[in-house]
């Protein structure tokens, strides 16, 4: 328990990390003078290199361990997160962006651990609890981030053109201190740390390729995609969304999008409960038919979401679609333990990975469909003319996608369950 404990903890700030920047984009856009296009790039540049990572990461946590990898991987996201502050231009920021997108990679680890710490009738729920607690991070980053940056501004330690320079300081320290707590107090397993465990229990095969061969990797990995790939992209445009659609303050938009976040708390765990508790009775089949179902709902909320005119109902619905998403990832990260026992961490890795594919295709799409509009807006008293970005349109047509995805994942649900019912007719006939 100790380990799981700070595993989620430390998930937590790798998710406060690479969210951070998320609130303070508005401050960092009009002090860069980042154009539409630019703050579009700069999106897809935060979920980008996390694909490769987390691929990566999967493979080699098979191989040497969570204990080992996630340390490294702390130490060394931790460089760009402190340093994106001392960005001068579109370029600097956008490579920072970049760099600090490879922290995503720490989902496989935390997944992986958690995984074969526990017995496997409460995997989904041990997983999706871990899962919501870290991704809880980007909701606290979206909540505390426009805080920290006004508490400096207020210390009178930097201008409030600055204070985002000076407020990701604060989750790069942060990064170092779990790098320290995750090596000093976890085990990589419940029989020990594996570069102690006798070589006959370590896994000497091609895990990526185990779990590659598996149709079934790949159908979780375009469901992880629908709902993982949206939340990554709330995370990063609901702020924007609500400043520039609604006229909300930084402080407010950052709120406002922190009730996402922290959704996580409950509703990714409820969503691994719930699909533990079905297992029970319907198996694998029952899990595949819970996710689908949860993707169909959240496609209705987006949609609702971007046409609701009003900052209440935008709540609202955000609230709705995000308790449906993020149960939708609690019950896919239920059924990935179950796809090869041999290789846990590739097809976790390959089905996080899916999240963040889909997460920086929306972001392509949201960039295409974003429209720029200029409006006059009251500032401290004085109207004042301001460049915004619209993306209703971007919400609406992702809404349509989801959709698709949930009747597709329906679809093959059943046409397996019936195979599946039909080779076990057979079996039972033969044995007769």
């Amino acid at each position: 328990m100790k380990t799981f404990h700070i595993t989620w903890l430390t998930f937590f700030f790798c998710f406060f990390a690479w969210f951070g920047m998320a609130p303070l984009m508005k401050i960092a856009r009009e002090q860069l003078h980042l154009t539409k296009d630019q703050v579009g790039n700069i999106q897809i540049a935060s979920v980008s290199a996390t694909i490769i990572a987390r691929l990566l990461i999967g493979r080699l946590i098979d191989k040497f361990g969570p204990k080992l990898i996630y340390t490294w991987l702390l130490v060394i996201c931790a460089i760009p997160v402190l340093l994106i502050g001392t960005s001068q231009s579109y370029t600097s920021f956008l490579l920072f962006r970049l760099a600090i997108g490879v922290i995503g990679a720490s989902f496989v680890i935390t997944q992986f651990h958690t995984s074969i710490m526990f017995a496997p009738n409460i995997k989904g729920t041990a997983n999706a609890t871990a899962g919501g607690f870290g991704n809880a991070g980007g909701g606290a980053a979206n909540f505390f981030m426009p805080l920290i940056a006004s508490g400096f501004t207020a210390l009178g330690l930097c201008s409030t053109e600055d204070s985002w320079r000076f407020a990701m300081l604060v989750p790069g320290v942060m990064l170092l201190v779990c790098a320290f707590l995750y090596h000093r107090y976890t085990l990589d397993s419940p029989k020990g740390d594996f570069k102690d465990l006798p070589a006959t229990e370590k896994s000497t095969k091609n895990t990526f390729l185990i779990a590659a061969k598996d149709y079934r990797t790949w159908i979780l990995t375009i469901a992880y995609a629908a709902c993982f790939g949206v939340e990554i992209t709330v995370d990063n445009f609901a702020p924007i969304f609500f400043t520039d659609s609604f006229g909300s303050t930084i402080a407010i938009a950052g709120m406002v999008a922190g009730i996402f976040g922290w959704i996580n708390i409950f509703a990714r765990p409820l969503g691994g409960i719930v699909a533990d508790k079905i297992d029970k009775t319907w198996g694998f089949d029952g899990k595949t038919l819970l996710l689908s179902v949860l993707l169909l709902v959240e496609g209705v909320g987006i949609i609702w979401f971007a046409k609701s005119g009003n900052i209440s109902m935008a709540i609202l619905m955000m609230f709705i679609f995000g308790m449906s998403l993020k149960m939708a990832n609690g019950a896919t990260y239920s059924l990935v333990p179950f796809i090869n026992p041999l290789a846990v961490g590739s097809v976790a890795g390959i089905v996080g990975a899916g999240g963040n594919i889909g997460a920086m295709l929306i972001a392509f799409m949201f960039k295409a469909k974003a429209t720029h509009v200029v409006k006059n807006v009251v500032e401290n008293g004085v109207t004042v003319q301001k460049d915004l970005i619209d993306y209703t349109s971007a919400f609406t047509l992702l809404g349509y996608i989801i959709l698709g995805i949930g009747i597709a994942v329906l679809v093959f649900r059943t046409v397996t369950a019936q195979k599946r019912s039909g080779i076990e007719d057979l079996n039972i006939v033969t044995a007769k």
